[in-house]
């Protein structure tokens, strides 16, 4: 499943009403030009048939830079404006990928900035991202890994995952390649999240099962 929709008029109300007021700054307005979301199902990766299929789904969304071409010295109202973007597509992505009733088992994030802007852009995804991910799936204390770079249209990002409850846990260090064919333009940013059903296929370099993962520390 492959779906590109056209967003506009990204509201902050829900996460405004989340936020301490003496925290709550001026909002900066997102501008949504598209957003893309991809589920595969992975049947096998060169061994033996899976008992199911693993669900890998991306979602992203192409925004544009209100600081392209420029140094913007204060970039706390753009995180700001960025945390419900965050949580609605982390909400999408999620219901996306459960939806034949599986859970979702691993998580990451990542950024793409175009030409014209600074990767100080794309690292402004991490709070927002790991925050509407955390609220989607149940506040999970795994921390949630990422990767950001600048580039040009149709720039693969390289997402890694792990296991949402321990990140330690090796059958889920995995990565979910993000391409948007047309994006980012130069004056544009590709914010992405990423989430997996399942351990990697046919994984068998040991560590601890996630059925032993006590989860209490984000870590085993």
């Amino acid at each position: 499943m492959n779906r590109n929709r056209i967003r506009l008029g990204i509201t902050n109300a829900k996460w405004l009403a989340a936020k301490p007021m003496a925290t709550v700054r001026t909002m900066t307005t997102l501008a949504v030009r598209k957003v893309q979301l991809t589920v595969d199902r992975v049947h096998h990766a060169g061994g033996p048939p899976l008992p199911s299929p693993v669900r890998r789904g991306s979602i992203a969304a192409v925004v544009a830079n209100p600081y392209s071409g420029s140094h913007q010295e204060d970039l706390g109202p753009w995180t700001d404006a960025l945390g419900p973007l965050a949580a609605e597509l982390a909400e999408e992505l999620r219901d996306a990928v459960t939806s034949e009733g599986a859970t979702v088992e691993g998580y990451g994030k990542g950024a793409i900035v175009g030409t014209l802007g600074e990767l100080e852009l794309a690292a402004a995804w991490h709070v927002p991202a790991g925050a509407g991910l955390r609220a989607a799936l149940g506040s999970p204390k795994a921390q949630v890994p990422s990767s950001k770079k600048v580039g040009l249209l149709g720039t693969q990002l390289d997402i890694p995952m792990v296991y949402l409850h321990a990140s330690y846990a090796r059958s889920h260090y995995d990565v979910l390649p993000v391409v948007v064919a047309d994006g980012p333009r130069p004056d544009e940013l590709v914010y992405a999240l990423v989430m997996t059903t399942g351990e990697r296929p046919h994984h068998r370099i040991g560590g601890f099962s996630i059925d032993e993962a006590v989860g209490e520390d984000g870590l085993r």
